[in-house]
């Protein structure tokens, strides 16, 4: 069974480390952008089946980036975009569904709301370990 595909475009290394370890423990392959830019071009390069996206980076920021990804009849339009974002001020989840993002989590994030939410998107895998209720992975084999 092929793995799905999450890119995680986020500028803080301790931020994607935790959302790798968390979807690489539950069956999923993560690969990184630092900043918009490099996101948008892993996104038409690599068609992952999945993005997570930060909204506050350097060079290009997540709502531009989102734009570019989901603008209409461009190739990565359809895939899901899920904003990760410390901006929690009212208005700020709809400035990032406006900008095309599909769901909307803020930064500290809930583990299993975050994995719910990828679950969601783009199935569940079912490989590796999982989230129990206190947050911790556990094995599933």
């Amino acid at each position: 069974m092929n793995k799905k595909r999450v890119l995680v475009v986020e500028d803080n290394m301790d931020t994607y480390e935790l959302v790798k370890f968390i979807l690489e423990k539950n069956g999923y392959e993560t690969f990184l952008a630092m900043n918009g830019r490099d996101g948008v071009n892993a996104a038409i390069k690599q068609m992952p089946d999945l993005i997570i996206m930060d909204m506050a980076m350097p060079e290009m920021d997540g709502w531009t980036a989102t734009s570019i990804i989901k603008k209409r009849d461009s190739v990565t339009a359809s895939i899901p975009l899920i904003a990760l974002t410390a901006h929690a001020l009212p208005g700020d989840r709809q400035r990032a569904m406006d900008a095309g993002c599909d769901e909307y989590i803020t930064k500290p994030m809930d583990l299993i709301e975050l994995l719910g939410s990828v679950d969601q998107w783009v199935g569940n895998p079912q490989q590796g370990g999982e989230i129990s209720s206190s947050g911790q992975t556990t094995s599933s084999q």
